[in-house]
């Protein structure tokens, strides 16, 4: 009588690959142009202050992500910690703001609530979301290695710099295991309990100890892969720019350009640094 023996057959592991970006247009363009177009966008945002120009930018922005895939309420829900940060500077600017024109509210000198300052409040309000809502969107997906690449090979920086600090990326996101660890490694010989603040610092040392010990090993690593030599080093993955980049490049440009000059032709553009209004 013959005996069948059963192989256990294990399964692969199988992994999915992320999307670069909640947006198809996005996903298509390099890593590196999304950081370069993201100060394109925001950098001219800067000079100046007024209600008009942050509004058309903003509706710009809203209405190309729209276009590129992302429902302006996804936008929102993606980019709520953007929308608290706009909110304060609202209310600061609001109640500290400089005053101008009716006073609305006078709360013993220190806090003064005007019309001026009220515009001045929802002129900042709509920057912030102009300014950093796309930054998010842009951000969102992102792939630090193939940014690495993009740095490299098409900004010419250090690779050493660039792939050390991607090394210490990756690492840093195994702190939270290694202090789950030291925690399990603690209790587990009776040393869980009792002083709080203690156990923390004591814990935080270990982890310090241990995230020296790794960073000390990636480093001979990365000795040990040519990283500190002066010669030229091949690319395992190339990064190139495409006709899709120079189109974001455009498009970026044009956001601004387009908010700005409608302040100014509408008589809406205050300048930022000086006060003075046209």
């Amino acid at each position: 009588m013959t005996e069948t023996i059963g192989v256990v057959s294990h399964t692969e592991r199988v992994d999915v690959a992320r999307p670069a970006s909640p947006s198809w247009f996005i996903a298509k363009i390099n890593p590196v142009s999304r950081f370069i177009g993201a100060l394109i966008l925001c950098i001219p945002m800067f000079f100046t202050l007024d209600i008009m120009s942050a509004s058309v930018a903003f509706g710009l922005e809203m209405l190309l992500l729209w276009i590129g895939g992302i429902a302006p309420w996804t936008v929102l829900r993606k980019t709520w910690p953007v929308w608290i940060a706009a909110l304060g500077s609202f209310v600061s600017v609001a109640l500290y703001g400089k005053t101008s024109g009716v006073v609305l509210a006078n709360l013993g000198g220190f806090v003064v609530i005007s019309q001026g300052s009220l515009y001045l409040a929802l002129a900042t309000f709509l920057r912030v979301a102009a300014i950093a809502v796309p930054g998010v969107m842009l951000a969102l997906g992102l792939d630090p290695t193939d940014l690495a690449d993009g740095l490299v090979q098409i900004l010419h920086l250090p690779s050493k710099f660039v792939y050390g600090g991607l090394a210490g990326l990756r690492m840093f996101t195994l702190l939270q295991d290694d202090w789950r660890a030291l925690g399990q490694s603690r209790r587990s010989r009776g040393l869980g309990d009792g002083n709080v603040i203690k156990r923390v610092l004591s814990q935080a040392f270990n982890l310090l100890v241990v995230s020296i010990r790794r960073g000390t090993k990636l480093a001979t690593a990365m000795e040990a892969r040519g990283f500190g030599s002066e010669l030229p080093r091949s690319q395992a993955r190339e990064s190139r720019l495409h006709a899709v980049d120079w189109g974001f490049y455009l498009i970026c440009a044009a956001v601004p350009a387009i908010a700005l000059i409608t302040a100014y032709c509408t008589g809406y553009w205050h300048w930022a640094f000086s006060g003075v209004s046209n």
